[in-house]
Order: structure tokens, then C-alpha cells, then sequence
């Protein structure tokens, strides 16, 4: 079973062809990095209208490396939401088109789910696991019990971790994307010797009952504390790389304690996990792996974290997803009709079935 993946949901076009047996056959992704930075972030109309331009040329490229015939692919799986509503249209409409072509099976795949099955393609956990999602839209954990089977067990209740790291790094002048700039700053500062607690940063939520998080309260301490530390209306290199330390240390501490209470929460429910995963952008932050690394090891578990290319945005984990779906019972497998709607908001709960939330029709 070959199944094309295509991924539109923000501001990377990406491509990928996967089999049942776990090979990514091909996986193209193209960043639209220059496009945005001049913004300090994703403008939704030049987002859209670069997958517009790319993404059938994209296709080809990725049956002709293959090797494989588009009458030899078995489905098609496009993401379907959550995510920039112009941007999802522009690759549900593309898998829409060839799968009626091509009299395939189209696959209408929820971008969390997409992330949320991805470290069952590589390295191959087995459910059920937990999973921490955390990414530029998104923070939530969840446990994963199954395909289409998911748990959720707290999410922001404002913005996501990643955005904290965006806009964090944007207010610090560090450029974007923000995460990979508040890294290399937050090394800076270590190998300078600075004390993150010398910024005095808050760590909202941390030792409060529950799972949820919330950084808005963050953000807004950051831009009081480099104010206050300007000189003459700038901030000085030596603060700004403290500055972005304590925030990445802030953040790591808070997605560690909530992680924690989640996997008490797991506990108590019973059933056992096989691991905790985490997966999206933000996993690529070392020290962000480093401290859940210590949550897991304290509660006699293994952190899963997939490859980079499969944590950040890709179409090897909405392909993958499609095949999960086909390979899990007739409930799943059929595929969905072509009046399927595009979400820009697509809660992965059991209480909003897939059937369920408003969209747009491409």
C-alpha cells in the first residue's frame, strides 16, 4: 500500500509518498522562510498562494524520484485542518482533484493526528502512549489510545509554546523563526555563565492541579523585563541572550511539570503507557527534550521523539495517518466523500467527532 501525503496547513508545502511497510519512499518539503520573515511571521495570503504555486509541480517531482506511477499510488491523504484556512484549501482541493482522477481513495487527514501518529512511523511506538503536541498553533497533551482514539488531557488556554518562542524572539529582536533563534541565544548565555533566574521570569501554571498551559502571561513579563533593561532604548546583547535563556528555561519547566501531572493523570486512569512522545516544531528544542527526558525517566518511561524532519511540518506524517486510517477496520478505512469541508478549527476530541465543526468547501 502506497499512499500520497500532502501538507498545507501554514507556511510549508510539503510532498511525501509512504508505504504500509513504514518507508518514506519520497519526502519534499519547501520552506517559505523568506517569503515571511520580512513580517517577523506567517502572512496567511502569501502562504496560500506559494502552495498555490508550488505544489503541483511538487507532486510531479515526487512520483517522477519515486519511481512510481500515479495510477500506482492507492490513496490520497491531504491535510484537511486545522490550520490557515487558504492554505488547507489549496491541498484539499489538489488531493480532492487526484483522487477523482485517478478513482482513489481520498483521505481527509486531521493535522494533530498527523503528529499525533507520527512517532508510530518512526521509531514505531505502540499505543497507548502519551503525547505532548507542541508547536506554533498548538499545545495540548493527549493520550493516544488508537486511531482515531484520543484523550485530551489539557491544552493552552491561551497561546501555544511556540508562539511564546515566536513572538518572544521577535520582541528580543532575534529574528524568525523564533524557536531555533531563542536556542542559539539561550546557548549563548549559558556558555557566558548567566543565571536565567536573574530575569525573573514567571512560570505560569507550574505546580498548579491539572494539564493546562498558558504563556500570554509570559510574553507580556518579557517585554516588561527588556524594557527595563534597556539602555538608551536598546537592549544590550549580554541581556537579550538572558533574556531569551530565562524564557526557554521558563517554558521547558512549565511543559515538564504539566507532562508530569498528565502522566499521573494516565496513571490513575489505568491501562499502563508505553511511552511518552513529543512531537511538532517545538520538540526540536534540545532542552525542552532534556527536561522531559527527566519527567519520563522519574516515571519509568521512555521519551519518544521522532526525527526532526517528521516533527516539524510534513507530508510523510498526513500520508502515514491515511495509512493508519485504511489499515484500521472498515469504521476507518473508507475514505471521505469529496464534499468534504476544509476546518480551519478541528479539535482532536473524542466529543468533536470527525464529522462534526464548520469548514469551507473547496
Amino acid at each position: 500500500m502506497r499512499v500520497l501525503g500532502i501538507e498545507s496547513s501554514c507556511d510549508e508545502t510539503a510532498v511525501a509518498i509512504v508505504s504500509e511497510k513504514r518507508e518514506r519512499i519520497v519526502e519534499l518539503v519547501l520552506s517559505q522562510l523568506k517569503e515571511h520573515r520580512p513580517f517577523g511571521g506567517v502572512v496567511p495570503e502569501i502562504a496560500a498562494r506559494s502552495h498555490l504555486t508550488q505544489l503541483d509541480r511538487m507532486i510531479g517531482q515526487a512520483l517522477e524520484q519515486s519511481g512510481i506511477a500515479a495510477r500506482d499510488i492507492d490513496a490520497i491523504a491531504a491535510t484537511a485542518g486545522p490550520g490557515l484556512i487558504g492554505s488547507v484549501l489549496v491541498g484539499v482541493t489538489m488531493g480532492k482533484a487526484m483522487a477523482l482522477a485517478l478513482d482513489r481513495p481520498f483521505l481527509a487527514i486531521n493535522h494533530l493526528e498527523g503528529h499525533a501518529l507520527s512517532a508510530r512511523l518512526d521509531p514505531g511506538v505502540e499505543f497507548p502512549f502519551l503525547l505532548l503536541l507542541v508547536s506554533g498553533g498548538h499545545c495540548q497533551l493527549l493520550r493516544v489510545e488508537g486511531v482515531g482514539r484520543y484523550r485530551r488531557l489539557g491544552t493552552t488556554v491561551d497561546d501555544a509554546a511556540g508562539e511564546a518562542f515566536d513572538k518572544g524572539a521577535k520582541l528580543l529582536g532575534l529574528g524568525y523563526p523564533g524557536g531555533p533563534a531563542i536556542e542559539q541565544a539561550a546557548r549563548r548565555a549559558t556558555e557566558a555563565g548567566l543565571d536565567p533566574k536573574r530575569y525573573g521570569l514567571p512560570r505560569p501554571m507550574l505546580g498548579r492541579p491539572g494539564c493546562d498551559f498558558s504563556f500570554s502571561g509570559l510574553k507580556t513579563a518579557l517585554r516588561q523585563r527588556a524594557e527595563e533593561l534597556a539602555v538608551g532604548g536598546r537592549l544590550p546583547e549580554r541581556e537579550r541572550d538572558g533574556l531569551a535563556l530565562a524564557l526557554q528555561e521558563a517554558i521547558a519547566a512549565v511543559l515538564a511539570d504539566r507532562t508530569a501531572n498528565a502522566l499521573d493523570i494516565c496513571s490513575a486512569i489505568g491501562g499502563g503507557l508505553t511511552a511518552l512522545v513529543v512531537a511538532g516544531g517545538v520538540a526540536a528544542n534540545g532542552r525542552i527534550r532534556q527536561a522531559l527526558d527527566r519527567v519520563a525517566r522519574a516515571k519509568g518511561l521512555t521519551l519518544v521523539a521522532p526525527p526532526l524532519a517528521l516533527c516539524t511540518d510534513n507530508a510523510a506524517m498526513i500520508a502515514w495517518a491515511g495509512i493508519e486510517r485504511l489499515q484500521g477496520g472498515p469504521a476507518l478505512a473508507q475514505g471521505d466523500g469529496l464534499d468534504f469541508a476544509a476546518r480551519p478549527r478541528w479539535p482532536l476530541d473524542p466529543s468533536a467527532p470527525r464529522a462534526a465543526g464548520a469548514g469551507v468547501k473547496a
